[in-house]
């Protein structure tokens, strides 16, 4: 995988800006994923989109997104403004490059950059700025499956950009390792383990550890300060966040940070968000009885949306939960700090702050709520400040709605 160079004029442009990444209509379609982040937050390969740009261009960031989340993603002085929702290649860091003060650069109705030293927001930008059309393809994420679904695309870049010119540290001969597209940061650890990298690369983050007896192969991605746990198989197209510790049989699924599936089942063409815990012996479905096209829950539609998949299986948003031996049908979405324990298949839409089950939820009170990611957060050193407790009570009261028990 190339990793775009920067010319000589690029880089005196880079010198001058700050980027922001700002939200369109995809914060909506990507619910419940975004009620806690903006867009570009969201995490596809190995890096966040905002990371991605930030290493690419070399240039510090900021966020345009919801009122009720910008004191945590704040906006940065700056004149270059980007669509959070869109992955960076080689085409588009020179088409933003070439934007001058007062331009747009935009496909039909969608907004790919702007560069402004008035402030507004991207609708404003396409009405009132010089137009400049970009007539090449790119990555854009407006639906929470797409996560997964390009994952093996955006790991792969990543892997060339976080690696382009480095050497890598070494594991332990212990381990068995097919092929050589390998990159180990300081730190990382492995043993009696292997690692078929003739897929796909496999990338180990700083301070990362691989325990006994684990099969992974690539593309595959761990974060820093994550563990894999012994005997774990891990197939392609996988990524684990920082911060995170898993185990059983995982494939294609892609996990944020500081979650945990620790335990044995199964979690394929799978989004979890971050402080998730998966119980022991949980599995998800990701493909129909009847090799049916899955639906997924429409936050806007109050209904279930086609995919185009055939295989799709949860989409888990921050602060949820399962307890052991919970079964995800086919195509689930669960809410923000969606709590789902006891027998059976639960609905496949599960409301954010929900308590229960197949039996029948509740909703979980918000004091409760907050008294448990508290703890949560201590265990991680980590403190549960006012801020983050001001967007969990906001993200409780607009999603009243979905709570039809």
């Amino acid at each position: 995988m190339k990793v775009p160079s920067v010319s000589p004029g690029l880089f005196l442009f880079l010198l001058l800006m700050a980027i922001n990444l700002f939200d369109d209509k995809s914060w909506l379609s990507l619910r419940p994923l975004t009620f806690t982040r903006p867009v570009a937050d969201l995490r596809v390969g190995i890096l966040t989109i905002a990371e991605k740009w930030s290493k690419y261009l070399d240039m510090p960031f900021g966020y345009q997104t919801q009122d009720y989340l910008s004191k945590k993603y704040q906006q940065v002085s700056g004149q270059l403004f980007i669509n959070g929702a869109i992955c960076p290649d080689a085409d588009l860091l020179e088409a933003v490059s070439q934007l001058k003060d007062g331009q747009v650069l935009h496909a039909a109705d969608v907004v790919i950059a702007y560069k402004s030293s008035s402030v507004m927001n991207h609708s404003e930008a396409l009405s009132n700025l010089e137009r400049v059309a970009y007539l090449y393809g790119f990555v854009k994420i407006d639906y929470p499956e797409q996560i997964f679904g390009y994952n093996d695309a955006e790991l792969q870049k990543d892997f060339a950009l976080l690696t382009k010119g480095r050497t890598s540290s070494t594991l332990s001969g212990t381990n068995t390792i097919l092929g050589d597209n390998i990159f180990v940061e300081e730190g990382a650890t492995a043993e009696c383990s292997t690692f078929n990298t003739l897929q796909g690369p496999i990338y180990l983050g700083k301070n990362s550890q691989v325990w006994e007896g684990c099969h992974i192969r690539g593309s595959f991605a761990i974060c820093n300060d994550s563990q894999v746990k012994m005997g774990a198989k891990i197939y392609g197209k996988t990524t684990i966040g920082p911060f995170s510790r898993v185990g059983g049989e995982i494939n294609n699924a892609v996990i944020w940070g500081y979650s945990s599936k620790g335990h044995e089942g199964y979690l394929g063409n799978a989004v979890l968000g971050q402080w998730c815990n998966i119980g022991a012996d949980s599995n998800n479905s990701n493909l129909k009885n009847n090799y049916a096209e899955v639906r997924l829950w429409d936050y806007d539609k109050e209904s279930f949306r086609k995919t185009g998949l055939q295989f799709c299986g949860l989409i888990m948003a921050d602060h949820a939960k399962c307890a052991i031996n919970t079964m995800f049908n086919t195509g689930t979405v669960a809410g923000v700090s969606a709590n789902v324990f006891g027998a059976g298949f639960p609905r496949n839409f599960i409301p954010d702050f929900s308590w229960g089950g197949a039996n029948g939820f509740d909703v979980y009170a918000l004091n409760k709520m907050l008294e448990t990611t508290e703890k949560v957060y201590e265990r991680r050193d980590t403190a549960l400040d006012e801020i983050e407790r001001e967007i969990i009570a906001h993200i409780f009261e607009i999603t009243k709605q979905y709570r039809h028990f």
